[in-house]
């Protein structure tokens, strides 16, 4: 590209020559130059956005500080309802944490934990050394923020769960193990024949003993082993006077001999109470209580159930005896 100068100072035209080169890098400089101009405009306007004086609302249309005004409005909406969608999921989880700290020393108390071993209202112990070399390094957001809550309560919900499905169960094998006969139904030392084959006193030949022989003096309190419904009370050929008592899960414990029954039929006696007194009635050589346990009609050694009720402790081995 040529371009002429002529001028009436010159004596004569000159021309310069322009080449595509000249002419890419003169555009260039004059938009970078329009572009800093632009930018220095804006800058110079965005400072005086606010400024009480007037001469700068003359100066931006009426449009452009309506979009800033209105986008500030929106941004700060946008984080009250954030804000206050986090406050209310504290709030919930709080209530979750409470219920947990419940449910954990109501399930502590019937699995037998000390509450020195296990404490729920203190926050476990908590620490080492912080890495970061593998970590890429970022501030938390607000979404980042907000999943972790969301995270949070599932888990609390979840454990929340988990403790009932505990507790509800611990609950049944106490209440299990409180229908089962593990108390001795006479405050005795000993017991004057055992369960199993023996030689039969009055016949003198091996017999089967289906229970437990307990010698006291006449008229001893006898007590229930287990809590259950009274279903027999009545004078029986060879049992004398005795007393059956239905404990649930076919499980049933007789009391013979008794020189007087205290219960009848129907009558609901609790673990521990005083339904009849030693005697010597029936089929019986001197003052005892014959005393068994069945299952499903099945003579049982009542050594064991008395013995794991000494033992005192573990719920779900006692419930493991009629399984």
């Amino acid at each position: 590209m040529q371009v002429i100068i002529m001028h009436s100072r010159l004596t004569q035209a000159k021309s310069v020559t322009l080449s595509s080169t000249h002419l890419i890098i003169f555009l260039s400089v004059f938009t970078l130059l329009a572009l800093l101009a632009s930018f220095s405009l804006m800058s110079l306007f965005a400072r005086f956005a606010d400024s009480e004086s007037g001469w700068i609302k003359n100066i931006l249309p009426q449009t452009m500080l309506v979009s800033s005004a209105g986008s500030l409005s929106s941004n700060d909406k946008y984080l009250k309802e954030n804000l206050a969608a986090m406050a209310v999921k504290i709030g919930e989880m709080q209530a979750q944490l409470i219920r947990l700290d419940a449910l954990g020393e109501r399930v502590q108390g019937l699995a037998g934990v000390k509450p020195e071993e296990f404490n729920f209202k203190e926050l476990p112990g908590r620490g080492g050394a912080e890495v970061l070399n593998d970590v890429p390094k970022s501030d938390l957001n607000l979404q980042d923020f907000q999943a972790s809550l969301d995270a949070l309560s599932k888990d609390l919900s979840y454990r929340s769960d988990y403790l009932n499905v505990v507790e509800s169960k611990l609950m049944s094998f106490k209440l299990q193990a409180k229908l089962l006969p593990t108390i001795v139904p006479v405050n005795v030392g000993y017991n004057a024949s055992t369960f199993g084959r023996r030689l039969d006193p009055f016949s003198g030949r091996t017999a089967f003993h289906e229970g437990l022989d307990f010698s006291a003096p006449n008229g001893t309190p006898i007590v229930a082993a287990a809590g259950g419904v009274v279903v027999s009370a009545e004078y029986h050929p060879e049992f004398g006077n005795m007393l059956e008592i239905d404990h649930g899960g076919d499980m049933m414990t007789r009391y013979a001999h008794a020189s007087k029954l205290l219960a009848k039929v129907g009558d609901i006696v609790k673990r521990g109470q005083h339904i009849a007194n030693i005697g010597s009635t029936g089929r019986s050589t001197g003052a005892h209580l014959h005393f068994e346990v069945r299952i499903k009609g099945v003579p049982q050694n009542p050594h064991k159930f008395l013995n794991a009720g000494g033992e005192g402790s573990d719920v779900s081995k006692l419930a493991s005896l009629v399984r």
